[in-house]
């Protein structure tokens, strides 16, 4: 009945990640962003996890992040900055809580990966812990330990409950 419970809970549990925290990159509305600068202090401690969502419209005030356009220095990286200014049209103006001047790019609605609705402060020692490599073989050594066991135990628990329940004849002549 446990195993059950826990089957379902973990079936819950994934469809509730699919649907509302898959990433944008697997088609979902979340993006991650993984906090390692100062600009955005103390709103956003460096090491933070940042969960955004897109938003039909974005506003002065909202913190969001945006990806360097291709062609330019630092292209492909995702900045995370307060939008100051600037219009849906014409971009937005963009600067970090902890700097004096705004970025020099200056994003479009389409080039924004999302506004900020959590923030999870020391995560990113633990995500870059867990996605080192001894973590995941170890992981993936102990599912493998745990299947194969799993169902050696059960061949051969199988096997002497058949061999305890096979009538024995002694018939004598």
């Amino acid at each position: 009945m446990m195993g059950r419970l826990a089957l379902a809970a973990v079936i819950v549990a994934g469809v509730g990640w699919f649907i509302a925290l898959r990433p944008q990159v697997l088609g979902g509305p979340a993006a991650y962003i993984l906090v390692s600068g100062e600009s955005m202090q103390p709103t956003i401690r460096p090491g933070s996890l940042v969960i955004l969502f897109r938003q039909p419209q974005y506003a002065v005030g909202d913190v969001v992040a945006y990806r360097i356009p291709p062609g330019d220095p630092g292209a492909g990286l995702n900045i995370i900055h307060r939008i100051v200014g600037g219009s849906a049209a014409a971009g937005f103006l963009l600067r970090g809580d902890n700097v004096a001047s705004s970025d020099l790019w200056r994003p479009n609605p389409d080039a924004i990966l999302g506004s900020a609705q959590m923030v999870i402060p020391g995560a990113v020692p633990v995500l870059l812990f867990a996605r080192s490599p001894i973590v995941a073989a170890s992981v993936s050594a102990g599912l493998a330990a745990f299947l194969v066991l799993g169902f050696w135990s059960k061949g051969r628990r199988g096997a002497m409950d058949a061999g305890a329940m096979r009538p024995t004849s002694t018939t004598r002549k």
